[in-house]
């Protein structure tokens, strides 16, 4: 069983909006335009933004597909986590920030909706955290499975939008908000 953590501290926790992951990635600009906004509703909240960066074979350190977006710059003083696996939480320094900052509610956006967005929400829950996934604000690509057979970007992203509003988890709270919908002060009603 894992640690309840008591408190309603949000942290905003922004996973892979780089160049190498949203150049193909489905309604990119919108998803991007949703994840600014909530950093900027979060910076104007006083709600701390974390940067969590992916370096893999096709998105090599300090190569252009691994910056971040032109709209997307973390701040002077916020946390920046560099990770080699899907969820932001392994071998990362990700638990420490977030302990040394009190979260007890992680709001999570960005890509890939599938991969790197659904174990680090897994992995939040997990550790006891509750769980907001920003519903406008993740993206990812469509996926072929082969044989004819694909899974469109939009469905992913819907299906781990009612997931998310569904999970239920003890003692946590797990749900979804729209970036306008977004209340930094309490866990998400949906929970």
């Amino acid at each position: 069983m894992s640690t309840v953590r008591p408190g309603h501290r949000s942290v905003l926790v922004v996973v892979d909006v780089q160049v190498g992951v949203m150049a193909e990635a489905w309604d990119a600009q919108r998803v991007i335009a949703n994840v600014a906004n909530a950093v900027e509703r979060a910076r104007a909240a006083g709600v701390p933004v974390i940067w969590v960066q992916h370096e893999a074979a096709d998105l090599p350190r300090d190569s252009a597909a691994w910056q971040w977006v032109d709209a997307l710059q973390p701040a002077e003083g916020e946390v920046r986590i560099h990770k080699r696996f899907e969820s932001s939480f392994e071998e990362t320094a990700l638990e420490a920030n977030l302990a040394r900052l009190g979260a007890t509610r992680i709001v999570l956006a960005g890509a890939s909706t599938n991969w790197c967005i659904r174990a680090t929400a897994y992995a939040a829950l997990d550790r006891g955290y509750d769980l907001t996934l920003v519903a406008d604000a993740h993206t990812t690509s469509s996926l072929d499975l082969g044989q004819g057979s694909r899974i469109e970007a939009a469905g992913i992203v819907a299906e781990l939008n009612v997931v998310m509003s569904w999970l239920n988890y003890p003692g946590r709270r797990c749900g979804t908000s729209a970036v306008a919908e977004l209340d930094w002060a309490v866990p998400d009603a949906q929970g």
